[in-house]
């Protein structure tokens, strides 16, 4: 069980999803994701993809289960199952 209502774990986070077409999202409730689809398409090698992932999740700013009250209203309902959650 993950109690991200009552007990917002961001801070410590360390689950990311990728959707079905290929994006990549840092965050549950994220409501855009990075295109990872192209550039595995692109014939990247495994490390160009890890350091490209690695940048993105060094770069992230989500912390929605921290920020809930204060963006309430503000943000449109990101569905979990469109994630893959």
């Amino acid at each position: 069980m993950i109690p991200s209502v009552t007990q917002p774990f961001c801070r410590d986070c360390n689950r990311a999803r990728i959707s079905a077409e290929g994006m990549l999202y840092t965050c549950l409730f994220a409501q855009g994701g990075r295109d990872l689809r192209r550039l595995v398409r692109s014939e990247a090698s495994d490390r160009d993809i890890r350091d490209y992932v690695a940048s993105i999740w060094s770069g992230r700013a989500d912390r929605y289960s921290e920020q809930r009250s204060e963006l309430a209203g503000r943000r449109s309902k990101v569905e979990m199952s469109y994630i893959g959650g």
